[in-house]
Order: structure tokens, then sequence, then C-alpha cells
């Protein structure tokens, strides 16, 4: 991805890994537009940061994101890059009953959503002479962590799906990224300052870096091993990962 001279619009701008993206992308002179759907905190981000814009969307609500793909088209011939970042992370229990609710609003949010607005925007972005898709999974999809098995699917899905993309554009001015963050320290468990956690601006540097290469997945250093886990050996190394966490655990 060019970090510079672009129009991008997030999901999920307004907190966490997506804030810090957008203000990164920012501060390099790009127009960035985010999207949420709490307009307060959308406001707040803003204000923060003069030139930025804010389009209201429910990610999980297939006709909001038709309204925000008009508007977005409507506003901003020039857009180029969707990041794909909104997400949620309830935790569960696969061994027990599973709050069907909870899990439609679970891939509602982090699976179709992305398929639902880069779908409602793909026409717009194969028009630019280059375009990005970035999509937000997670070191999750890899090897899951057990206590939120229907998110860790989530973003498992979601991966295969940025590979088939990446495929199917392979021959367009569109380029396909993914992003699979670590744990970082945020509000999307609980920001606790937990030692395990990345630090967020730690986290947006490196990732920062990777992005402007020709890397198809961005991961940072720490959590490689991760990504290689699927294999014939990713059973030992998925049940030593959830048992130091039965063993120390996530706070929530």
């Amino acid at each position: 991805m060019k970090l510079t001279d672009n129009t991008i619009f997030i999901t999920g701008g307004a907190s966490g890994i997506g804030r810090g993206l957008a203000e990164a992308l920012h501060a390099r002179g790009n127009t960035v537009i985010i999207g949420g759907r709490r307009k307060a905190l959308l406001d707040e981000v803003v204000a923060a940061n003069p030139g930025m814009a804010s389009i209201e969307i429910d990610i999980a609500d297939p006709a909001s994101i038709d309204a925000a793909a008009k508007t977005l088209t409507a506003r901003y011939p020039a857009l180029n890059v969707l990041i794909n970042n909104a997400g949620i992370m309830p935790f569960d229990d696969a061994g027990a009953q599973i709050d069907d609710k909870v899990s439609r609003s679970i891939l509602d949010t982090n699976l179709l959503g992305p398929i639902r607005l880069t779908s409602a925007l793909i026409d717009q972005l194969k028009r630019q002479p280059r375009a990005t898709i970035i999509h937000n999974t997670s070191v999750l999809a890899y090897i899951p962590l057990a206590a939120t098995a229907v998110y860790s699917a989530s973003k498992a899905a979601l991966h295969s799906y940025a590979m088939s993309q990446r495929f199917m554009l392979r021959d367009t001015t569109v380029r396909v990224q993914e992003i699979a963050p670590p744990w970082v320290d945020t509000d999307l468990v609980r920001k606790s300052g937990d030692p395990r956690a990345m630090p967020l601006d730690a986290f947006i540097a490196e990732t920062m870096l990777a992005l402007g290469s020709d890397a198809e997945e961005v991961i940072v250093e720490a959590v490689r091993p991760l990504r290689a886990n699927p294999g014939p050996g990713e059973h030992a190394m998925f049940n030593g990962f959830n048992l130091s966490l039965i063993e120390n655990p996530i706070p929530v």
C-alpha cells in the first residue's frame, strides 16, 4: 500500500486499533473518513484531528452499509482504500449452550459486515488507478482462543475470504492486504495494561511499516510463530496456548 495521497474509509475508526490507524494515516496527509455507530465518539476523534471526517455506519446492518456506501461514493469520488476494521469479541463457551443472538451479532459484524461493505464499494475501488482493501483479522484466525470460539472462527473465515478475494482481484488495480493483530491493549477485551498485550502505539508503528511494503499479510514479529501454527502440529500448540490462558486468564 502507498501510505500517502489516498482517500481512506476505515470502519471502527473511533477507538482502539481503528483510531490508531486512522490517526497514523491522517498524519501522513491522507484524506481519512472514519465510520462507526457512536456519533459522539466519531465527533471526538474528528475534533482531535482537524481535516478528518466521519460517517455513521452500523456494520452489522445491511441497510446502514448500503446507505454509507452511497454517501461515500457521492462525497469522495477518489476513495481508493477501504479498511475493514470494525469488530466485536464476546467470550463464549463452545462446550455449553451458545447464545444464538450473540453468535449472529459476531458473524454479522466480523464477517458479513466486511463482505457486504467491500461488495458495496468494489466498483468504486476498481475505478481507481490504484486501490487497496485491508481486512483486519486476528492471530486467532490461525490459533483459536477457545474461550472466544465464535470470534476466532469469524476471523478464520475472514482470512479465508481475503485470500479468495486477493486471487479474484489479481488482474485489477485493487490489492488486498490483511492485518492479523495479536492481543493489543485496547478496549476490544478490556484495556488493562496486561504485560502480555502489545501496547497500541507499538503495534501501530510496526503495522504501518509493514503496510507500506508488498506484504499480503501484515503480522508483527512477536506473533510470527503463531501465524505458522496451522499444520500437522497445530493441536499441540493450540492446547498449550489455551491451557496457559486458563492458568493466567485474560482480564475481562
